[in-house]
């Protein structure tokens, strides 16, 4: 255990190193790369207006989403009242969508749990 932690030790040491030595680099190219998404000035006030406009913005969306979810609505409730027209591809593919849908459940389950498939630890 003793020599892990050394090992340990010496890789932050060594990666602590690297960015002392490369960070601010890695730093000045990445803000020359995306310059063109910089605001000027660069202060809490511009950070404060800019939170506003996404917030205000997203929120002036909200109608058009709607809609979209009302049209998808709409046309899952025509798939239904015609369902002896479904094809057996479309139902696979809806099995499928299904299945994915909870296989992404249950990975979210157990990730938030810390890795473990029987519980929770208590």
């Amino acid at each position: 255990m003793a020599s892990k932690l050394v090992q340990l030790q010496s890789k932050a040491a060594q990666a602590s190193q690297f960015v002392a030595k490369h960070g601010g680099a890695y730093y000045r190219q990445l803000l020359e790369q995306n310059k063109q998404y910089i605001q000027e000035p660069p202060t809490v006030e511009k950070c404060n207006l800019l939170s506003k406009q996404l917030f205000y913005t997203r929120l002036a969306s909200t109608p058009g989403r709607q809609e979209a979810f009302r049209k998808e609505l709409d046309y899952v409730k025509h798939l239904w009242k015609n369902r002896q027209e479904l094809k057996v591809e479309d139902a696979g593919i809806a099995a499928l969508f299904g299945i994915e849908c909870f296989a992404w459940f249950c990975a979210g389950e157990i990730i938030g749990r810390g890795f473990t498939f029987t519980g929770y630890y208590v």
